[in-house]
């Protein structure tokens, strides 16, 4: 590995700069979907991890900005799904919009919140907390459920702002 090496303290005039260092770990995406008064709401999430397997808890974090942000911190249920590499419009669509679930096929859940079809893996959950995080909030989900569904398609991934797929440096 070459190049340039860039050295900053995160201060707020470097935000930019933080953005892409933590762009340089590459992730998953999912859509975490719940549903509202209003309907069924979407986001895209980058921020999905597991947390702990007893009790089966998982963690993600939307940002306090997000006009979605209180609907989700609010909520009973909600399901996080897997993204298939195929499924960049999912993540695109819900990226940008928390609505327009009729673009794509989905049902409601079994404990209430949509499924989006299509996704490797729903991780249905019941809220189990909510805490601050600087300009997000950490939100643990307990499962309920898990529904993996098998398919050879690999996972939508996130990586130094561009999407793409895995592909195995051995076999």
């Amino acid at each position: 590995m070459s190049g340039a090496v860039h050295k900053f303290e995160p201060t707020p005039d470097q935000h930019l700069a933080l953005r892409r260092a933590f762009g340089c770990f590459g992730t998953g995406v999912t859509v975490v979907t719940t549903l509202t008064a209003d309907g069924p709401l979407g986001m895209t999430a980058n921020s999905f991890s597991s947390i702990s397997l007893d009790p089966p808890l998982v963690l993600w974090a939307p940002a306090l900005r997000s006009k979605r942000h209180d609907a989700f911190v609010q909520a009973t249920e909600f399901c996080v799904h897997v993204l298939a590499a195929d499924q960049l419009a999912v993540a695109n669509h819900f990226a940008q919009h928390g609505s327009g679930f009729d673009r794509f096929d989905w049902a409601q859940g079994p404990y209430g919140a949509p499924v989006l079809s299509g996704c490797l893996t729903e991780f249905h959950c019941q809220m189990h907390a909510v805490h601050p995080a600087g300009d997000h909030s950490l939100v643990l989900g307990r499962l309920r459920q898990v529904i993996q569904h098998q398919s050879d398609t690999p996972g939508l991934l996130f990586d130094q702002g561009r999407f793409g797929h895995f592909t195995s440096l051995v076999d």
